[in-house]
């Protein structure tokens, strides 16, 4: 099929050479058709050696790739995408290729973007969104971002991740609900350094009990919090208790735009990851593995992981160029 912008069809092609058949000069035939010297002679040539058939739209792209990945690389790349569920970075990480053949390979093959699947099985479920305005403070510490993840607690001998949904339906019914953990967290908006604990509720107390312990945090890594953005929940915009902690710490509050939730996007991309890496990584025996699990995950995204975000390299990699650019 020819593009939108063709001048001849392979009709308009057959008439141009019948014109030039009957011994007309072809520029003269190419300046009547409105096309080029060159393009007649092409059409012309094609004509002589094969007929009408030479006169049909054929694809633009190489008969050979001869530097293209090969296949036994790229069924490894696929495999490595279905069974991790990561992205382009930490795929090249492990299998020791580019991260940008990674990305060519998953395009090639028409995988879906993490963003629209589901962390636990990797089937579509959502639309993916992207917006083409990215902002990234200059240093660390300049903006911090604050949010509580919700998670459902887990009941001794496994959820029905563990045992299926027929072994687990009398939860359901019971009278006293197992609950919910709230997931407390903070990512510094320059180097990705994140900061998260379990607590039992995400009352304006218990966040600015978390926002102090994570200032302490920040600080043991030579970091001091200017600014603190959250979303407008009332335990973050109405706490006295926020508030006076922002304060202590010598932060100054701010708040996302309403109906916005990308505006606080560094974490809430945080707390996708902490959902797909460690919450819903593995089916866990009981609530405690789970939380037990949480340390040595942090430890793992703040020192080894790769992000995409600052060029495939850990926080603590950018905390520490950071550090020596302004010492």
């Amino acid at each position: 099929m020819s593009h939108a912008n063709a001048r001849l069809t392979p009709a308009g092609r057959l008439i141009m050479v019948r014109r030039i058949a009957t011994g007309r000069p072809p520029a003269h035939v190419a300046a009547e058709m409105g096309v080029s010297r060159a393009c007649a002679y092409t059409w012309w040539g094609r004509w002589q050696a094969e007929g009408k058939a030479g006169l049909l739209d054929r694809p633009s792209h190489a008969r050979s790739h001869p530097r293209r990945t090969p296949a036994c690389t790229e069924t490894r790349i696929r495999i490595s995408r279905h069974l991790s569920r990561r992205g382009p970075v930490a795929i090249a990480a492990h299998l020791h290729v580019p991260a940008s053949t990674v990305g060519r390979v998953l395009a090639r093959h028409q995988t879906p973007p993490l963003a629209a699947c589901d962390p636990v099985t990797g089937q579509v479920i959502r639309a993916s969104r992207r917006r083409a305005n990215r902002y990234e403070h200059d240093r660390p510490g300049s903006l911090v971002h604050v949010d509580v993840k919700k998670l459902g607690r887990i009941p001794d001998g496994g959820g029905w991740r563990a045992r299926g949904r027929a072994a687990t339906a009398d939860h359901r019914h019971k009278k006293a609900p197992i609950g919910y953990d709230f997931v407390h967290a903070a990512v510094d908006d320059h180097s990705r350094l994140a900061y998260a604990e379990i607590l039992g509720d995400e009352k304006g107390a218990t966040c600015a009990g978390f926002l102090t312990r994570a200032a302490a945090f920040y600080a043991s890594h030579g970091i001091t919090i200017e600014r603190v953005i959250t979303d407008n929940a009332m335990n973050y915009r109405r706490s006295r208790d926020f508030t006076a902690a922002t304060a202590a710490i010598g932060a100054r509050q701010k708040f996302i735009r309403p109906h916005s939730p990308w505006t606080n996007g560094k974490v809430e991309r945080f707390n996708r990851t902490l959902g797909a890496e460690w919450a819903y990584s593995r089916p866990f025996a009981s609530n405690d593995d789970r939380a037990a699990l949480l340390p040595t995950w942090l430890d793992h995204y703040n020192l080894n992981r790769p992000h995409l975000g600052i060029g495939g390299r850990s926080p603590i990699n950018r905390v520490n160029n950071a550090a020596g650019q302004y010492s």
